[in-house]
C-alpha cells in the first residue's frame, strides 16, 4: 500500500472524476485577493472545503445522543459563511467536494493544522473502497470559548492509500448505508 502524490490525485480526478469539483493547485486567496484557509491539491493529499450548511449540537430539548435512534432535535440548522460552535460542543457539515473512491483505494482524513492549533478537531471515518458521496465532517470545539468554522475554505486533508490489489468486498458491494450521501448526513441505524 502506498500514499499517493499530487500527480496521481490530479490524474484520478481528471480522468476518473474521483473529486468533483476539483482544484488542481492549492488555492490560498479568493478572486478579491482575500486570504483563505487553503484548499485543493497538495503534495500528497487533497484539502477539502466545507459547505455553508451546518448542524450545531444543542441541548435545548435535553435529548439523549443515541446513534441507533438519533433525535434530529439535537441540532440547530445554520446556513451561513461562518459557523460558530459553542464551547465544548460540536457541529456537522459536509464537503463541497463529491468523492468517488476507486476499488483499490482507502482514503483517510485529517484536520488542517490551522484549526487544530485553535482546539478544533476534525473527525471523519475512512472513505472505503468504492464509497461515493459528500463527506460528512465532524468538528469538535475542545475549547472553553466559541470557535469559528469558515465555509468554502479548507478544513481537512484527504490522504489516498492505494493497494497493490483490489479488495474482495467493497463498500458498494456491501450496500453501505451512507453510499451516495448528499450534504450533511446524520447517523443511520
Amino acid at each position: 500500500m502506498s500514499i499517493k502524490s499530487d500527480k496521481w490525485i490530479k490524474k484520478m480526478a481528471e480522468d476518473h472524476g474521483m473529486i468533483e469539483p476539483f482544484e488542481a493547485e492549492q488555492v490560498r486567496k479568493d478572486k478579491n485577493e482575500n486570504r483563505l484557509i487553503s484548499y485543493g491539491t497538495s503534495s500528497y493529499g487533497y484539502d477539502v472545503r466545507c459547505s455553508n450548511e451546518f448542524k450545531v449540537f444543542t441541548n435545548i430539548h435535553s435529548a439523549t445522543v443515541d446513534p441507533k435512534s438519533f433525535d434530529e432535535n439535537s441540532f440547530v440548522d445554520i446556513v451561513d459563511d461562518v459557523c460558530v460552535i459553542p464551547p465544548n460542543s460540536f457541529a456537522l457539515a459536509s464537503t463541497i467536494e463529491y468523492f468517488k473512491i476507486p476499488r483499490n483505494v482507502l482514503t483517510i482524513c485529517l484536520g488542517k493544522s490551522t484549526y487544530a492549533r485553535c482546539g478544533i478537531i476534525v473527525n471523519v471515518t475512512p472513505l472505503e473502497p468504492e464509497w461515493e458521496g459528500h463527506v460528512t465532517l465532524e468538528f469538535s470545539n475542545t475549547t472553553s470559548l466559541p470557535a469559528k468554522i469558515y465555509a468554502n475554505e479548507g478544513v481537512a486533508q484527504m490522504l489516498f492509500l492505494e493497494s497493490d490489489e483490489e479488495c474482495e468486498v467493497s463498500y458498494k458491494d456491501r450496500g453501505g448505508k451512507y453510499q451516495g450521501q448528499q450534504g450533511v448526513t446524520l447517523p443511520k441505524a
